[in-house]
């Protein structure tokens, strides 16, 4: 990207801009959904909504830690392994280690105990509304879609290894639970604090709350240094894969940044990003032969980061949240809404840090009313579960031929290395480019994953923790939630989803207890806007998130240059796509891909 011209900084003409759109559109919105008006006055109503959530909906739950600060000039021009000096006021910002924000007040995040957690037991709740009756299909997307989320997922999020104490689950008398009573380890404490007041829920995040990367590299340079060769700023491949996780109980699952989970539709994504690192640090050495290891890697990291950043912001996000407005906002979050050729008009839109006309990226780092971090009620709203299909019919990619029908579990966990040798990566890819996923939504959470042995050999209902990590950790019910965005509560039952059958199995379940509906009932339950794959009480964490996650970070504001990150890298990052690099790295692939507006949704099939 050229390097805009300079031009005086007037921040007060921006925060009155800001504050005058946000106050108009908190009112329109009292009366009108955003995505009912016109085009053009939703798109700046989303704007505004934005700024209003900016403001009420970013809270620090480090309040009892003070921020180290260095000098500006003491920042490194690279990522660090663990996250730390992004800030020059506060050098532990997003690092491993660091709490998870909230989203809501923290008098308002207060886990739930007693009584109250139980009610009504997690278990009922999962297996009365979250069951998958049938496979109901997201007919715009592909499963790859899918895959991209959790291991997007696997970059921004971990609670570490859960505690050894339990919640004991409440089963009904008909439950074919196997263990009696079901057990669920809770979520492990936060050891960082000291003494708290009961005002909040905190907890840590093991990974950097960065968009950096860190599923691939890891969070810590002992376990970078573990997944690289050492030579030429490359990481590890091995016949074409991931080298093995070298603790004995993980005898099929790939040695990478963060494999909890881990299954095909992971190890497909993990490898892909791998060896595009490794066609990044080629290109570098080509064109920078001096430079040696651990500059090629840094660097390359930085593109590499910045790739994924940008497809999932340009790419994934516009294919599940297929609506004209949002796609626009999107495309205008990275670039701006501005013709790249209007170089002076974006400077000044810059300058102004008019975020929609000027694009986020290159712009001014800014973490708004709280230090950056990744919160708990974004996590929430990222539990995406009913993506993931329970059956996969593999198919040749030349051809079209069947090669096998297999379930979910003989694709996860240490049968993981198993499935790649058997069915190989292009014939995976092709599936999971050509294959639908589930659609997100009630009665579609996989089976696989509701009856599922985890490689410690803990047997879980993905359900039933979905439900029970909201309680836990003090995310608020469906209502409570909602009225915190300012949105209205629902009030009757018949008004919660749009399938009267399903509003009869909820009130059953709560004992016509609306506002004790939870989270993930009311999200998937909740009628979506046009061309949504999920609800808009979750977009509304999502247009704040989303944004925040690029602005608070330095490598894409301040310091997207060509003197961070090399002339050469910046093209790379400018210059490609998802499909650009799944046919740089499988080019069987080219065909399938052929003619395809966005990697995310359904290829062209063979035969």
């Amino acid at each position: 990207m050229p390097k805009l011209p300079k031009v005086p900084n007037v921040p007060f003409v921006r925060d009155a801009l800001e504050t005058v759109n946000a106050t108009v559109w908190r009112q329109v919105n009292k009366a009108v959904d955003w995505h009912s008006l016109p085009r053009p006055l939703a798109a700046l109503n989303l704007i505004g909504f934005r700024e209003d959530l900016r403001k009420s909906n970013l809270h620090d739950t480090r309040e009892d830690a003070a921020p180290t600060a260095a000098p500006a000039t003491d920042l490194p021009p690279f990522r660090t392994y663990d996250g730390s000096r992004q800030d020059p006021y506060d050098l532990d910002m997003g690092k491993a280690g660091s709490r998870f924000g909230r989203n809501m007040p923290l008098g308002a995040t207060v886990g739930e105990t007693g009584s109250l957690l139980m009610t009504p037991s997690p278990r009922e709740v999962s297996r009365h509304l979250l069951w998958r009756d049938e496979f109901q299909p997201a007919a715009s997307l592909n499963v790859l879609a899918a895959c991209w989320i959790q291991f997007m997922n696997h970059g921004w999020f971990g609670h570490g290894q859960n505690s050894t104490d339990t919640f004991d689950i409440p089963l009904d008398a008909d439950d074919d639970w196997t263990e009696q009573p079901m057990q669920v380890r809770r979520t492990h404490p936060d050891r960082t604090r000291i003494e708290s007041d009961g005002s909040a829920a905190t907890y840590i995040n093991t990974v950097t709350h960065w968009w950096d990367g860190s599923q691939i590299y890891g969070s810590s340079e002992e376990r970078n240094r573990e997944l690289r060769t050492g030579e030429l700023g490359k990481m590890i491949v091995e016949d074409d894969r991931l080298p093995l996780e070298k603790d004995k109980k993980l005898t099929g699952i790939d040695a990478t940044g963060f494999n909890d989970n881990y299954w095909v539709g992971l190890a497909l994504l993990h490898t892909l990003f791998v060896k595009e690192h490794n066609a990044i640090c080629d290109q570098l050495h080509k064109a920078y032969p001096s430079w040696g290891d651990e500059k090629l890697f840094l660097t390359a990291r930085l593109v590499n980061s910045a790739l994924m950043a940008k497809i999932h912001t340009i790419e994934w996000t516009p294919g599940i949240l297929a609506n004209p407005v949002l796609a626009t906002g999107m495309y205008a979050n990275w670039y701006g809404a501005l013709p790249q050729w209007m170089r002076m008009s974006r400077a000044v839109g810059r300058a102004l840090d008019l975020e929609g006309l000027a694009g986020i990226i290159g712009g001014e780092q800014k973490h708004h009313a709280a230090p950056f971090s990744i919160t708990e009620e974004f996590i929430s709203v990222y539990r995406l579960h009913p993506l993931i299909p329970d059956d996969y019919a593999f198919r040749d990619h030349r051809t079209g031929a069947l090669i096998a029908d297999v379930e979910f579990n003989a694709l996860q966990g240490n049968d993981t290395r198993a499935a790649i040798d058997a069915y190989g990566w292009s014939d995976l890819l092709y599936h999971f480019g050509t294959e639908h996923p589930g659609a997100i939504t009630l009665h579609n959470h996989p089976r696989a994953l509701m009856n599922h042995t985890r490689v410690t050999g803990e047997h879980v209902d993905l359900g039933t923790i979905d439900v029970l990590r909201d309680r836990e950790r003090g995310v608020r019910r469906y209502n409570d939630f909602r009225q915190l965005l300012r949105k209205a509560p629902i009030r009757k039952f018949e008004d919660l989803t749009p399938n009267k059958v399903w509003n009869e199995e909820i009130r059953d379940v709560y004992a016509g207890d609306i506002d004790a509906v939870d989270l993930q009932v009311g999200l998937l339950g909740e009628k979506p806007p046009p061309g949504f794959g999920f609800s808009d009480t979750a977009f509304r964490i999502f247009i704040l998130m989303a944004s925040r996650r690029l602005k608070s970070d330095r490598f894409f504001t301040n310091d997207y240059s060509p003197e961070i990150y090399s002339p050469v890298g910046l093209e790379w990052v400018e210059k490609h796509t998802m499909a650009d690099v799944l046919v740089r790295h499988h080019p069987e692939l080219a065909v399938a891909l052929e003619g395809s507006k966005n990697a995310f949704a359904p290829w062209r099939k063979a035969g």
